[in-house]
């Protein structure tokens, strides 16, 4: 599942302070490879580089809770 600016995702990086978290797509790269790494923005920072595998789509009710 690809993600695109602006969307609710969920970080599964067990090496990020951010780990579990949700944040929101500020920033998509693509590679010279065809690899997409996104940047996602969080309530005390943000995560750089960020493969698509470690993202989930946030739940949309995790967000109305907010």
């Amino acid at each position: 599942m690809s993600f695109e600016k602006d969307d609710q995702v969920v970080l599964n990086d067990e090496h990020s302070e951010f780990d579990g978290e949700t944040g929101t797509v500020t920033q998509t790269m693509e590679s010279m490879f065809g690899d997409v790494t996104y940047t996602i923005s969080f309530e005390d920072g943000q995560e750089t580089g960020v493969p698509e595998d470690d993202l989930e789509a946030a739940d949309d009710t995790d967000a109305d809770d907010e």
